[in-house]
C-alpha cells in the first residue's frame, strides 16, 4: 500500500471554524471538478482558537496536490 499524504490548511482566529468548514468545500469542489471524489477531507480542531482543514493524497500525487492547492504543511497520515 502507497504511503497516504495530509495535506494540512492551518486557520486561526474566532473565525477559525468556520472559514476550515469553507475551505473543506472548496477542496470537495475541486476534486469533484477533476473527478477524483475517492479522497478523503476533514476539518480538526486543535484547540478553541485552530482549526485546520485537510486532504489525504497518495504520496505519488503529493507534489501535483501541493503545487495546485498551495497547502501550508504537509504530514504523513495514518487512520
Amino acid at each position: 500500500m502507497n504511503r497516504q499524504i495530509k495535506l494540512i490548511w492551518d486557520f486561526r482566529g474566532p473565525n477559525a471554524e468556520k472559514t476550515a468548514e469553507h475551505h473543506e468545500i472548496h477542496l470537495k469542489d475541486f476534486l469533484k471538478i477533476n473527478a477524483m471524489d475517492n479522497h478523503l477531507t476533514g476539518v480538526e480542531q486543535i484547540n478553541e482558537f485552530h482549526f485546520l482543514a485537510f486532504l489525504v493524497v497518495d504520496e505519488v500525487q503529493m507534489k501535483d496536490f501541493r503545487d495546485r492547492l498551495k497547502p501550508h504543511r504537509g504530514q504523513v497520515y495514518t487512520p
